[in-house]
């Protein structure tokens, strides 16, 4: 077996404290504590199939423009949506016993009118008696005032950043455009994030020309058949798939342990079977985090994932 950064960190570890007999207490009373390893687990009640399966949500911000867009697509069209994704991309969908994968590919660009949205911090002292609360907003035009909140208050260094234009959101789903900051009902009104607490913000809503990218929705055929899907997803969704006779009796006993409790901890250096398990799992090479990985063990669907504490 090939050793994984862990064992040899752990052997390095083993070799220096035999060398050095003579101070190797003082040298572990003053030495960091050892890291705690965690194995997380979480039973799914789905099986792997109906787990992979895409289905919009019920809502018209993001679920309504999917549904739209599936139909578009299914079996064989082409949906073109611009400056946004109407779906995921590469997620897998069911259609009259047959199965696909979404796609999309850049088909161009156009300049369209577009209301964008920006927002000016206000002095707590200056808020007036008249402000808005945020959570009073529809949905699509209160998301869009907490994404600039955000935006603001980590300087753009936030992971929605990537919906705005510069400082400005772009209204553009078909939701956004109908909601009340698009109506510019807004535009000056102030916001507030909370009741109580000094976060407000002036509103400035304007109607510009843009380009924006032609985004268009495809379907590839991927099974015709839900035992062919299985393969597919097993192929591309599952990290791991294991028996129990693909472990020892001591790895097997501690996984099926981990499974039924949701979880399983030990302090390094790591036991025999714990260090089989992570093995199996994918998870030897781990020396800080890795979560959302799907196991199939014996029947059963679960998610899993590793912590290590450095600290514990």
């Amino acid at each position: 077996m090939v050793p994984t950064r862990r064992r040899l960190l752990q052997g390095g570890a083993v070799t220096a404290l035999t060398a050095l007999a003579g101070c190797a207490t003082g040298a572990l009373r003053s030495g960091d504590p050892s890291p705690e390893y965690t194995l997380a687990t979480h039973s799914i009640d789905v099986s792997p199939v109906e787990h992979a399966l895409y289905e919009p949500d019920d809502g018209a911000l993001f679920g309504d423009p999917a549904r739209t867009a599936l139909g578009g697509i299914l079996p064989e069209g082409r949906y073109t949506t611009y400056g946004y994704r109407a779906l995921p991309e590469d997620a897998y969908v069911a259609h009259e016993g047959s199965y696909y994968q979404t796609k999309y590919t850049v088909t161009g660009r156009r300049e369209l009118a577009r209301t964008l949205v920006r927002v000016e911090t206000v002095p707590e002292e200056a808020v007036p008696g008249d402000a808005v609360l945020v959570d009073s907003l529809d949905r699509p035009s209160a998301r869009t005032l907490k994404i600039l909140h955000t935006y603001t208050r980590t300087d753009g260094e936030t992971g929605s950043s990537d919906l705005l234009r510069d400082d400005a959101y772009v209204l553009r789903r078909p939701a956004e455009r109908e909601s009340r900051l698009a109506s510019g009902d807004l535009d000056g009104r102030v916001v507030r994030l909370a009741e109580d607490g000094p976060l407000a913000y002036r509103v400035r809503v304007r109607r510009e020309r843009i380009t924006e990218t032609a985004y268009t929705a495809l379907a590839v055929p991927v099974a015709d058949s839900r035992a062919r899907f299985r393969e597919v997803v097993f192929g591309s969704r599952i990290d791991a798939e294991l028996d129990p006779g693909a472990l020892d009796r001591d790895a097997s006993e501690l996984l099926e342990r981990a499974l039924a409790r949701d979880s399983y901890s030990e302090t390094a250096p790591l036991s025999e079977p714990f260090e089989a398990v992570l093995d199996a799992l994918g998870l030897g090479a781990v020396d800080r985090v890795a979560n959302g990985r799907l196991l199939w063990y014996d029947g059963g669907f679960y998610r899993y994932g590793l912590y290590v504490d450095p600290d514990p």
